[in-house]
């Protein structure tokens, strides 16, 4: 009589991805309500996503540029009323984070965005009107920024460049 051969099981212990880099790279989408409370939670939460990925300084960068542009919409963009509803998404790539904002609140002032006459010193907060310190830090903190309002919406667009994966892996 002939033995029969069986096939050999796969391996227990998962397998490398045969491309390191697609393996690294994280979404992060959530919406929330226009509350201060909310924000706070969307905060953590965006952050603990990507912790891994990130430096502290890194993640403190992150935190401070998305609480400036979430709570400036809370305030100015639905008046502390909490009856909107706003999405935050985050992409990691290899080159960094790509992030957009929405929302239905009031449109954005063209002032906030203004780069045109934007000074490479960093401003006296006490020489700027209210609210302006935190766009200066956003523009100075972000790249490609961008902003549009489309059928009632806002959307706000940014980059913020990290390292490559590829160097934190090694490193």
């Amino acid at each position: 009589m002939r033995e029969r051969v069986r096939p050999k099981s796969p391996p227990s212990t998962p397998r490398p991805s045969p491309h390191p880099q697609q393996a690294e790279v994280r979404v992060f989408n959530l919406s929330f309500a226009a509350t201060p409370i909310a924000v706070r939670d969307a905060l953590r939460a965006a952050v603990a996503r990507f912790i891994r990925l990130m430096t502290e300084e890194e993640a403190g960068t992150l935190e401070l540029i998305l609480a400036e542009i979430l709570n400036n919409i809370v305030e100015h963009g639905y008046g502390d009323s909490g009856k909107g509803t706003i999405s935050l998404s985050i992409a990691r790539d290899r080159k960094g984070l790509t992030c957009s904002v929405s929302d239905d609140g009031v449109a954005l002032p063209p002032a906030c965005l203004d780069l045109e006459d934007r000074d490479p010193e960093r401003p006296d907060p006490t020489s700027l009107p209210e609210g302006g310190f935190g766009w200066f830090l956003i523009r100075d903190l972000a790249t490609d920024l961008g902003y549009h309002r489309e059928e009632g919406r806002n959307l706000l667009a940014f980059r913020m460049p990290l390292d490559p994966i590829e160097m934190r892996q090694a490193g």
